[in-house]
């Protein structure tokens, strides 16, 4: 990630769920780069994040634990934005948790989902489904008084929601497509959009099994593909853009925003390929 900074988001407030590895951690340090200032949340290891706060540019972050999964820390965190810096702009629903949960083998061995542990099955669907919905629910209320606010929900490709042997983390992504598109008709002229963003293939992050060997990791994006859609998203430029669907991997920077936008974009949900 490059340490030079901008000023394209200079006055926004931004808070990322999941921030303190892989695309979080990615989508934290760009935001910051661009003069955002940035809520950056860890369920557990606050050292993660705080990592990650030292490393952005200009004490810009300011890192955080709390579990989505908990009504009263999601309101926490909205709370702390709107008390400490007066506003809260933009919402990045990135905490999940994924197939590792069920199987460390789930890349070649497909777990059956009646063999699915149903606690494990309940913890990733209260991470992945109802943790946007409760971050967004605590959002909503501060950007709807100002007019203005960008949620953005990290998704994945359809074709791995269909995959064999990948529930329950498949389902809990169609979940969150139906909730982006939702939430955008029901915030519809207020000044709020809402957005899903994808990397558009198997990335280095945390999801990945330590196990899988070396040659197939090369093939892995780099997690900070999904920063430029995402700054866009977050700017002034993507006004009137909601319940639609990003695939960074379709973005060109050899092109105007707006032109690597339409590229990238379309409908939210299942409607487009």
């Amino acid at each position: 990630m490059t340490t030079e900074t901008g000023d394209r988001l200079a006055g926004r407030v931004a808070i990322v769920t999941g921030g303190g590895r892989g695309l979080g951690r990615a989508m934290v340090l760009g935001l910051a780069a661009e003069g955002a200032r940035v809520i950056a949340i860890a369920a557990r290891q606050k050292d993660e994040v705080e990592a990650v706060a030292r490393e952005a540019a200009l004490g810009r972050v300011l890192p955080m634990t709390a579990d989505v999964t908990r009504e009263e820390d999601c309101a926490r965190v909205v709370a702390t934005a709107t008390e400490r810096f007066g506003q809260l702009d933009i919402l990045v629903n990135n905490a999940g948790r994924g197939m590792k949960y069920v199987s460390d083998r789930f890349l070649t061995e497909p777990t059956h989902f009646w063999k699915t542990d149903p606690a494990v099955w309940r913890m990733v669907i209260d991470t992945n489904v109802n943790g946007p919905f409760l971050m967004a629910r605590a959002a909503a209320g501060p950007m709807i008084a100002a007019g203005w606010g960008r949620i953005v929900n990290i998704t994945m490709n359809h074709a791995t929601m269909r995959r064999r042997g990948f529930s329950p983390y498949g389902p809990s992504k169609a979940a969150l497509e139906s909730e982006t598109i939702i939430w955008s008709h029901d915030l519809e002229g207020t000044g709020v959009t809402v957005n899903a963003l994808l990397p558009g293939g198997a990335t280095a992050t945390g999801m990945i099994p330590e196990a899988l060997p070396q040659e197939a990791r090369k093939d892995l994006l780099d997690p900070t593909i999904i920063v430029p859609p995402l700054l866009w998203l977050s700017s002034d430029g993507s006004d009137g853009v909601t319940g639609c669907r990003l695939d960074a991997s379709r973005w060109s920077r050899d092109l105007l925003e707006a032109e690597a936008a339409r590229m990238a974009m379309h409908e939210a949900g299942w409607a487009s390929p």
